[in-house]
């Protein structure tokens, strides 16, 4: 973490594009927040967009803005993320989840600055920093065609790794530390850990990462009087390839790909006991690509006893 904290503090002094991977709730928008606030741009707007909750029919608006009458509902001009963080730094978190043929508008912005509202004919200059984030190994998105090469190396310009926490097992009992003291504050109040609680916090290998050593310690502290008393996680069921108990799934030579996607998506669901975001993490997906993939599957046994599961 201190090599990462000297990689950002090197980048941000440069106007270069950020690639930051990391596993989910990791702490990617705080380096990116910290790439902006070390930058020259402090002083300027900081604009973080999740790509993978913005319906794909929205999200050029969304980006880019839209003229009054572009279409329907569109009663006045708007303009989009990129004029909001025109001068400073647009975060873009999950990038690898943006459509295709956003992707490639994407890339002519940040090759030319310039971009065109939805609906509009002139063109709109920004002057804005961009960093991204994905929590998915972006060569494997590429070989599933699911993001272009040429943005990757567009935006890849430095690329910076956020271990997860079990990598780094060492920051648990500070970062828990941090936690408490701001509920403290919040509140007023002087509340601590008992011994076991942190023992039981550096024994767990925390799959959510800082976000769910958050929830965590936010739990015991809402249920604490003085003394917060923290409650064993549930074990992590984290496994290595497609997340099966063997580490195997076995598929038929010239299967469609789309049925050999459904087969490992169901499986991968049907081993975590349909726990959804547990599924979406062990495939290196979004839960919003999770839900948008189970969508289009039709009722199966197994899908039926994962949605009771998940019930």
């Amino acid at each position: 973490m201190q090599d990462l904290a000297a990689q950002i503090k090197k980048v941000a002094a440069t106007p270069a594009s950020v690639l930051i991977v990391g596993e989910s709730g990791s702490g990617k928008e705080l380096v990116a927040r910290a790439i902006h606030e070390h930058s020259k741009r402090a002083d300027k707007p900081f604009v973080p967009v999740n790509c993978g909750a913005i319906p794909p029919s929205l999200i050029e608006a969304e980006l880019f803005g839209h003229e009054k009458g572009s279409f329907t509902g569109a009663s006045a001009q708007s303009i989009g993320y990129f004029e909001h963080a025109s001068g400073g730094t647009i975060f873009l978190d999950e990038v690898t989840e943006m459509p295709i043929d956003m992707q490639v508008q994407l890339l002519r912005v940040l090759e030319s600055g310039a971009f065109h509202r939805v609906g509009g004919l002139d063109e709109v200059k920004v002057d804005v920093r961009v960093v991204a984030a994905t929590n998915r190994d972006p060569y494997a998105a590429i070989a599933d065609g699911a993001f272009r090469e040429d943005l990757l190396y567009r935006l890849a310009v430095v690329p910076l790794r956020v271990p997860p926490l079990r990598e780094r097992k060492d920051d648990v009992e500070f970062l828990a530390n941090v936690f408490l003291t701001n509920f403290n504050i919040a509140e007023g109040k002087e509340k601590q850990f008992s011994k076991k609680s942190l023992e039981v916090l550096a024994n767990y290998d925390w799959p959510g990462n800082v976000r769910e050593l958050k929830n965590t310690v936010h739990r015991a502290y809402i249920l604490a009087d003085d003394v917060l008393d923290v409650i064993q996680p549930k074990p992590s069921r984290r496994k290595q390839d497609t997340g099966t108990d063997s580490g195997q799934l076995k598929m038929t030579v010239g299967m469609p790909l789309a049925d050999a996607q459904r087969e490992l998506i169901l499986a991968t669901l049907a081993h975590h006991d349909g726990d959804k975001k547990l599924a979406a993490s062990t495939l290196g997906i979004s839960l919003k690509t999770l839900y948008n993939r189970l969508g289009t599957y039709q009722p199966t046994s197994t899908s039926g006893a994962i949605a009771q599961s998940d019930a």
